[in-house]
């Protein structure tokens, strides 16, 4: 009977723990969160169909990383992080992007992606929105200005606003057409 009681109170604990908690306690995974920016890549002789960027590589300028899911892809689309503690965000998008084996067999630290490099910067103003008790708040970016900057051989041509009042506050439209 001793071991019987014992057995019982973490029963009653465990109980008590799951019924205790609100359905508010926890953020659905469908709970809009901070939305990414969407850029569609367009055909600049045909600016009204999509058109891939091959072998596609983007890195954030600043941390030096690849972009999680842009690693040599063929796309006609990026969706990308902005920075929720400053008010500008850079990335380098690297077309036809290749690794150059520095020729040093054992040593890929030497190694380097190569390819068609435009940087673009993407300025906007932040507003924390509170969603909910579980899932806390979430930012979404304000006048938003995306420029691509100026180099000998630029493969992004043209850029376009997609919303008139150029915020980025959901992942269901795109915010920005480049041509290229």
């Amino acid at each position: 009977m001793k071991y019987l009681k014992l057995l019982f109170i973490p029963l009653v604990i465990i109980v008590a723990i799951v019924f205790a908690c609100e359905p508010d306690d926890i953020c659905p995974e469908s709970t809009p969160t901070t939305p990414r920016l969407i850029i569609d890549f367009y055909d600049v002789n045909s600016p009204e169909n999509k058109k891939n960027v091959f072998d596609i590589v983007v890195v954030g300028v600043g941390n030096e990383s690849i972009l999680e899911g842009y690693s040599f892809q063929d796309t006609d689309n990026v969706l990308l992080p902005l920075k929720t503690d400053e008010n500008t965000t850079q990335y380098t998008l690297i077309k036809e992007a290749s690794i150059n084996d520095n020729d040093t067999p054992d040593d890929p630290s030497d190694d380097f992606i190569e390819g068609n490099a435009d940087t673009i910067t993407i300025n906007y103003s932040r507003e924390l929105v509170y969603v909910s008790r579980a899932c806390g708040y979430k930012t979404v970016y304000k006048n938003v200005t995306l420029t691509i900057e100026d180099d000998d051989d630029n493969w992004m041509k043209t850029r376009q606003p997609m919303n008139d009042n150029q915020s980025v506050e959901d992942e269901f439209e795109t915010h920005f057409n480049v041509t290229h």
